[in-house]
């Protein structure tokens, strides 16, 4: 005495249901195991320390005092838009 295939298909839907998990008669691979799991970008960005302060935090709070960042003079130069001074060397008599 077997059981009819369509029968065991219902009942397959039915558990798929009840137990709120995905039905998956044809065991396509779906992504469903890794879209379960919990995201882990929270604990990575908990693993490295927070920054302190950055030039650009510097330039904003002391605004008066003289300060230079090298990857952003390094940048501009690269557009075009900023040519870092030079010194002058001058010559004793």
């Amino acid at each position: 005495m077997s059981v009819a295939r369509s029968r065991i298909f219902d009942l397959v839907k039915v558990q798929c249901r009840i137990f709120s998990s995905t039905f998956n008669p044809d065991r396509i691979r779906t992504g469903n195991k890794v879209l379960r799991e919990r995201l882990k970008g929270p604990s990575v960005a908990a693993y490295y320390p927070r920054r302190l302060a950055t030039i650009k935090d510097l330039r904003k709070l002391y605004p008066d005092l003289e300060t230079w960042d090298d990857d952003e003079d390094d940048r501009l130069e690269h557009l075009g838009l900023y040519e870092p001074a030079r010194p002058t060397l001058q010559v004793l008599n």
